[in-house]
Parts: structure tokens; sequence; C-alpha cells
């Protein structure tokens, strides 16, 4: 291994435990619309910083899965309905964020999973995605969920369901699935969900950050 790479990937940990609360949505390749649900980080992060005191940028910045400044985020989201592409270059990026201490926050908006799943084995070809149990610390920060995920929207009248994916005992991925938690964060009148199902989406996405910036 060239002697670069070992040192990237010895500090890479400090340099994203060092970073402020930021976030990043990440922009793929593949045609899936990476860009969907323009209104939910934004509102998330303003009821984060508001309900659980979180200092979270009011905006969330774009990055690519190859991009060196992936490591200046702590915490990146990514959504869509289509298609899924990650170069090798950007497997291996991404891979490297993961284990150094970063952390990616997949939900699904419909549509994208037959595709993502063929992706993430690109990341971790040794680990496949598990279903977290409704007492996972996830479900259980400041906002109580003792059955597990939230429903939030319909689509295929399944269950929502959280997979992840861990290294080394840490939470590295976490896979939200027929659940559409971004959906629940945007505008009101964007899907005119009810105030209590947007609560509950709010609340579980606060979870999600709580998590991640406090283990």
């Amino acid at each position: 291994m060239p002697k670069t790479l070992i040192f990237i990937l010895i500090t890479l940990p400090a340099a994203i435990a060092m970073q402020a609360q930021e976030i990043a949505l990440l922009k793929y390749n593949g045609g899936g619309d990476w860009y969907s649900n323009p209104t939910a980080l934004p509102n998330l992060i303003k009821f984060s910083n508001q309900q659980i005191n979180t200092s979270i940028q009011e905006k969330a910045e774009t990055v690519a899965p190859n991009d060196p400044e992936l490591f200046n985020y702590p915490f990146v989201h990514m959504t869509g309905h289509g298609n899924v592409f990650f170069s090798e270059e950007e497997a291996m990026n991404l891979r490297n964020y993961l284990i150094s201490g970063g952390f990616l926050h997949i939900d699904d908006n419909y549509g994208m999973d037959e595709y993502l799943r063929k992706e993430l084995v690109k990341i971790f070809p040794d680990q496949d995605l598990k279903e977290l149990p409704a007492d996972h610390p996830i479900f259980n920060q400041q906002f109580k969920f003792p059955k597990g995920l939230p429903k939030i929207h319909e689509h295929d009248n399944q269950r929502p369901q959280a997979f992840g994916i861990t290294f080394n005992g840490r939470l590295v991925l976490l896979y939200t699935f027929e659940c559409d938690l971004g959906d629940g964060w945007e505008n009101p009148e964007v899907h005119n969900d009810p105030q209590e199902v947007r609560m509950k989406a709010l609340q579980m996405g606060s979870n999600i950050l709580s998590y991640v910036f406090e283990n």
C-alpha cells in the first residue's frame, strides 16, 4: 500500500471528528434524482437545531462520492427514486470515508432499492445489509420509537425497515426503506402529510443525527 494512502487512512478519523456538525447531500451518478426533496434537509436541520440543540450549519452542501471534500462532512444523506451507479473509484472513496468515521444515511424515495443494493456490494463486498431491531439505540435517542422506524408514506404498503452496515462495531451506513423520511421532512404543502406524520419523520431524522453526532 502506498505511504500516502496509509497516511490518509490513519489521519482521516481525526479529520472527520474535528469537523463542525455539517451535513451534505450525495450527488451520485446513474440517472437517479439525487436532488429530490429539496426542502427536506433544511427543514430537518432547523428542527434538530431547535429541538435537540444540534449546531448544524443551515445550508446542506452537495458532494460527489469521489470528491475529497466528502471527508469534511460527518453526515451525508442520499435519496432518490431511480438508478444509482458508483464507479470503482467512487466506491473506494465512500468505503474509506465510512470506515474513517463518516456516516451515510440512504433514504429510498421509492424505486431506488433494486439499484442501490447492487452498488452497496461495491463498497462493502464482504457485508450484507442487516435489519436493525426496534431496540437499537438509533430509535431511542431523545425521541422514542418503540416499534422501530415509523411509516411515513405507503408506497407498496410494506412495513418500514431500517437496514444497517457496521464496521468495527460502529454503524456506518443506515438505509431506510418503505418509509420515506425525506418526504416527511419536506414543506407541508409538498405532500400534504398530516402534521403528526411530519412530526414523526422529523423526530426520527433528529434521532439519526443525534446518534451520529453523539456516538
